[in-house]
């Protein structure tokens, strides 16, 4: 029977460098490549972003420097400046997804799905992969049950996203 996983490995690093960072660390350039290079992250590379303008933009930000960017870019680095201005918020937004069950989603093949912390674009598909911009992700400051993405409740949003745009996956 095939499944749908979650995939929080980009997410968990980055929850790291968001709380280094606030606590005011130094976040190594190597932990920052390591980020940039995971596999997940290249869906969100082309000619204005790239693995180096994340390493850029978050290096900038744990140094406390000025950045100059692409639009992407400084969406990213605007992105990420939000997650360290409330970390609680940022863990409203990210603890739901420690506990996302979605085995009742009927899939034809085994789907993951994968948080990354994106720059424009709300998700992205890779073959058997539901990439999703961890940044589009809405919290309810009133009610932690409450989390949605695109306004729609995130287990109805991911249901409708693999059955309706990406039927491959969908429903046996």
């Amino acid at each position: 029977m095939a499944k749908v996983t979650i995939n929080l490995e980009v997410m968990e690093s980055m929850n790291y460098f968001w709380n280094a960072t606030s606590d005011k660390e130094k976040v190594g350039e190597s932990y920052l490549v390591t980020i940039a290079d995971h596999p997940s992250m290249k869906v969100l590379y082309g000619e204005e972003f790239s693995a180096d303008s994340v390493r850029k933009v978050l290096s900038a930000i744990s140094n406390r420097e000025p950045l100059r960017g692409t639009k992407p870019e400084m969406r990213f680095w605007n992105n990420n400046m939000w997650m360290l201005e409330d970390l609680d918020f940022m863990n409203m937004m990210l603890n739901p997804l420690k506990t996302l069950n979605l085995d009742d989603i009927e899939v034809r093949e085994d789907t993951e799905i994968v948080f990354i912390p994106g720059h424009m674009d709300v998700c992205y598909k890779d073959g058997n992969k539901l990439i999703v911009n961890f940044f589009n992700i809405k919290a309810d400051l009133y009610n932690e049950d409450v989390v949605t993405i695109e306004d729609k409740d995130m287990k109805v949003w991911f249901e409708e996203k693999i059955w309706k745009e990406f039927p491959v996956l969908g429903r046996r």
